[in-house]
């Protein structure tokens, strides 16, 4: 008996051996196939666009096809749901904007936990908010804004992409520092909201930047406020809201990659770094920028500390704002 006991713990250990060679070597080829990058919005949005050039660049530098495969619904929820159920073994990452962030506090229930289910990856890129009037709308500034909301209570209104959706959110938290009430009017989606505001259906919108760019250099809508910490160069002569008064004031919509859980770490790392080459590369680099895109690389951890804080102030902003989805 003892004897057949000994064989079985030389018979393990052997495998062991046989085993850690193996995934070790695996790593060391990742990647010898093409990869699947899921992006979770439609195509044409800025979400579709940084993935597509995005894995354009990872094809090039990894010698395999990156394949962009749209999988949108749900507010974004539908390609994460995805993602968090696909093989754990690098073929398969996701793009993911505040979805990630915001969902866990905005939908009663959802078919994944990304904390559970998902591993972050890289941190990718930021694009700047910027809050914008009716040029029939008598306010100048931020300050001239919200003094025509408190003497106009409840009469000024806001568009937006629909509830939870950060140009929504941008607004609630105004709302909040500000202590004033505007009237909601969501649209299926910032662009449609954006027009909406053009055709004077609404007073004011928090939209992207570069969205934003074309009306605003035509004088069909005008700036008042951006929403970054600092001064955006595609509009050096519109003040942050900080700068107004506001020093919470701040929203940007930034992008992350993921993985499935339980993918293997060093494949999470050899993606991370061929992300972060890709981005601070001339090509994509330069490319993202002309777009208004700032490329914003950022290590693993430094995805997961975002996620988490993001998560914790967006939480107490839903709450507060009674916003809920089923």
């Amino acid at each position: 008996m003892h004897v057949i006991q000994r064989c079985i713990r030389v018979i393990a250990a052997s495998a062991v051996f046989i085993i850690l060679p193996v995934a070790a070597i695996a790593a060391q080829t990742f990647p010898d196939k093409p990869l699947r990058l899921i992006l979770p919005f439609p195509p044409g949005g800025p979400s579709d666009i940084q993935g597509r050039v995005l894995a354009d660049q990872l094809s090039k530098q990894l010698n395999v096809n990156v394949l962009p495969d749209n999988r949108p619904g749900a507010g974004g929820n539908f390609g994460l749901e995805i993602a968090s159920q696909a093989p754990a073994d690098g073929y398969h990452i996701v793009l993911s904007s505040p979805t990630v962030a915001i969902s866990p506090s905005l939908y009663k229930s959802l078919n994944y936990n990304a904390e559970r289910d998902l591993t972050p990856v890289a941190r990718m890129t930021s694009i700047e908010n910027v809050m914008v009037v009716h040029p029939s709308v008598p306010a100048k500034t931020l300050r001239e804004f919200v003094t025509l909301a408190r003497n106009h209570r409840g009469q000024i209104n806001f568009g937006s992409g629909g509830a939870g959706t950060t140009n929504h959110l941008a607004n609630e938290m105004f709302q909040h520092y500000a202590k004033i009430k505007m009237l909601h009017v969501p649209y299926k989606g910032a662009t449609r909201a954006a027009l909406a505001l053009i055709g004077g259906e609404v007073d004011e919108v928090v939209v992207s930047v570069p969205s934003v760019m074309p009306y605003i250099k035509s004088g069909k809508v005008r700036p008042i406020a951006v929403l970054s910490r600092e001064r955006v160069t595609q509009l050096p002569l519109v003040p942050t809201a900080i700068e107004s008064g506001y020093k919470d004031f701040t929203i940007s919509i930034w992008y992350g990659i993921f993985a499935p859980a339980g993918t293997p770490q060093d494949v999470v790392a050899r993606l991370n770094q061929e992300i972060t080459s890709a981005l601070k590369s001339p090509a994509l680099g330069g490319r993202l920028t002309g777009m208004g895109i700032q490329p914003w690389p950022g290590t693993p951890q430094e995805l997961a500390t975002l996620v988490s804080s993001e998560k914790a102030r967006f939480a107490e902003l839903i709450k507060t704002a009674g916003i809920k989805k089923r």
